[in-house]
């Protein structure tokens, strides 16, 4: 690297625009500890927000540091400034817009070389830094030793351990927190590249961070710079700056973006030959072993099973069916609501009364729904979500299953999204955030509401097509996963935008921290209370309306042609389809409970209902995390394509003359 110097800022930096005197931002790589550090700052006394137009939510917080009262902000995790995934996008326009003292960068010791790529764009950035060394007790165990103090000299800022879920090191980094000093490293890129990076730099704003940092972005091809350099006066540059960087990239032999980064890396390189040691003998050959072993094409392959299948028993048998049960039918149905029903009874209006504890009430319907119902499928899958990220396996995961995934446009980060989908739908919707790109997540959303039924419905599903034939039963999972895989397929060609690339950094295997897991759990749960519970209200209060104005039996009145002419069922099988908005396992009920169909009706009904729209929860989820546009498209998408499939599955089963 060149250029050891450093420089100091004096003052007490840029005030707070959360009433703090000073605003620190943590940020770093996934699963570093940032949470952990966060919440030994913050206790629990943290906001959390969406970030400005994205579903990304924001951890804040503020604490008393040296007598001065701090707003430290937890960003999402990154692997680079130049973001890949919405999250990233958030965290380096935090790092863009927020006025912040300083950044602490928490790092995972063992993995200083994913780190030290952030510490070098931090550098060339412009902002204030200080390097945490966290999980210092596993880089040890690995025989990887580091020299603090000469990588401090080095990259010329404070350089600080940690060790968060013991608390070690963390008086030494709040010693070191408000320290605002500037690296002045800096890596020379050739001469093409640097003449484009002067000659942007002389088009671009002044902003929190470099303008020669924000020329390197430019030329690495990062688009979601465009908005914010339109909303500048210096936004009329654009077509300029475009032009520059085009002509660079057709004097070089590959992507400006592939050089920078290599060159990045080289210098990333130097500065670990010079500061780390390790111990090859106490590097665990076990471990290694296993996690290659988890990635191998066919070695690896029982390692997903397994876990999708523990997933499944956890989240969709006991979290699903054990506790959700418990909780319906004896703590809301013989406590909880008994109670309210002889509270709400004082009230002399009838309307009131059933508005409260009716069949779409508050009580028995929204607040029964989301805790009772929701509430532990999302708990358990949180804690199966921070096994598997805490464990290291979450990236191994994603690698395994992004073959099969690639065919629908996605990548393998999208399997977790499918599991809980067995689960909650409502939930899976949301979980679609760990996916990089928006178009990944529209389909996601789309094949969950479309095809992937979650527990209470499959239980249901599978008890009526068994009842039927087990030929019944294969007919209509091979249905699915043929309507899963062509409409992921076809949806990956017409929805627009760019394909994300699948970049995964891959941590070594560890043993989870129970600490680490009980956090984190904690937190999600908290947001799933504060964002989503308040849905289930506002979905139940719109169904009440629609049912004391007589809207639901117009809608069962609309579907009837489609359910009678099309799918050659029963005009009663209409209000299954109905009924199915509220909860997707109750039109397959109401369809079961119909003594009068054929084997071949019900097989139609169930593969029709199966791929209905969505459930009110999981419409509304739809709306907060997509947009109103994009959930009314799908919506009515999944309208027309059951009717639509059903149809002429009907048709086909009956022509080929399947006898079931």
């Amino acid at each position: 690297m060149h250029g050891h110097q450093k420089r100091h800022r004096h003052g007490h930096g840029h005030g707070s625009p959360h009433g703090a005197d000073k605003t620190v931002i943590l940020l770093g790589n996934p699963n570093v500890g940032k949470s952990v550090i966060f919440g030994l700052l913050t206790g629990r006394y943290v906001t959390v927000s969406n970030y400005p137009g994205t579903t990304v939510e924001v951890m804040g917080g503020t604490v008393m540091i040296q007598g001065e009262k701090v707003f430290i902000i937890d960003t999402p995790g990154m692997n680079s400034l130049i973001p890949n995934s919405e999250d990233e996008r958030v965290s380096r326009d935090i790092i863009l817009n927020e006025k912040a003292h300083t950044v602490i960068q928490v790092a995972d010791a063992k993995n200083l070389r994913r780190a030290l790529f952030i510490s070098l764009q931090l550098a060339e950035a412009g902002v204030p830094f200080v390097l945490d060394l966290n999980m210092n007790d596993e880089a040890a165990s690995r025989g990887i030793r580091i020299n603090r103090e000469k990588l401090s000299v080095l990259l010329g800022i404070p350089v600080v351990e940690t060790i968060a879920t013991q608390r070690k090191g963390i008086r030494d980094l709040k010693q070191n927190f408000l320290s605002r000093i500037e690296s002045t490293q800096t890596v020379h890129y050739g001469a093409m590249i640097e003449n484009s990076l002067k000659a942007i730099q002389q088009l671009l704003p002044e902003t929190n961070i470099t303008r020669r940092f924000l020329a390197l972005m430019l030329v690495s091809g990062d688009k979601s710079l465009n908005e914010f350099l339109l909303s500048t006066p210096e936004g009329k540059n654009l077509d300029k700056i475009e032009a520059i960087v085009a002509d660079t990239q057709k004097h070089l032999s590959k992507s400006a973006g592939f050089l920078i980064s290599q060159k990045r890396y080289e210098e990333v390189d130097a500065v670990i030959d010079a500061v780390m040691e390790k111990d090859e003998e106490k590097d665990n050959e076990l471990k290694t072993k296993l996690g290659r072993m988890l990635m191998h094409p066919v070695w690896g392959i029982l390692p997903v099973v397994l876990v999708m299948y523990l997933t499944y028993l956890v989240v969709g048998v006991f979290g699903a069916g054990i506790c959700v049960d418990f909780l319906e039918s004896t703590v809301f149905g013989e406590w909880i609501n008994p109670f309210f029903s002889w509270l709400v009874g004082f009230i002399p209006v009838p309307l009131i009364q059933e508005f409260f504890i009716g069949d779409y009430g508050i009580i028995t319907m929204a607040l029964t729904y989301a805790i009772a119902i929701v509430l532990p499928i999302v708990g358990f899958f949180f804690i199966i979500f921070g096994l598997l990220e805490d464990s290291g396996y979450l990236p191994r995961l994603a690698i395994m299953v992004n073959r099969i995934f690639k065919v629908m446009g996605l990548n393998g980060k999208a399997i977790l999204p499918m599991i809980l989908g067995l689960g909650c739908d409502t939930m899976a919707t949301m979980t679609a955030r760990i996916l990089p790109g928006k178009k990944e997540r529209i389909i996601v959303t789309l094949l969950l509401a479309l095809a992937i039924p979650c527990s209470a419905q499959l239980g249901v599903i599978f008890g009526t097509t068994s009842a039927i034939s087990g030929t019944a039963t294969l007919i209509w999972l091979g249905v699915i996963i043929f309507v899963i895989f062509t409409v992921g397929f076809l949806s990956s060609k017409i929805i627009p935008g760019d394909k994300s690339d699948f970049i995964l950094e891959i941590p070594p295997l560890r043993v989870p921290k129970i600490s680490n897991i009980i956090i984190k759990t904690l937190a999600r749960l908290h947001w799933y209370l504060k964002e989503a519970v308040p849905l289930f209200v506002i979905g139940t209060v719109i169904l009440f309306i629609l049912y004391k104005t007589g809207g639901l039996k117009i809608l069962e009145d609309l579907a009837s042609p489609l359910v009678v002419n099309l799918l050659q069922l029963p005009r009663e099988a209409a209000e299954g389809f109905i009924m199915g908005f509220l909860r997707r396992d109750f039109a397959i009920v109401l369809l079961a409970a119909n003594s009068g169909l054929t084997p071949v009706q019900s097989l139609v009904g169930v593969v029709t209902i199966t791929l209905f729209v969505p459930c009110v929860a999981n419409l509304f989820i739809m709306i907060k995390e997509r947009g109103w546009k994009t959930a009314l498209l799908i919506t009515l998408f999944i309208f027309a394509f059951a009717f639509a499939f059903g149809g002429l599955f009907n048709l086909v089963i009956r022509a080929l003359g399947v006898t079931l």
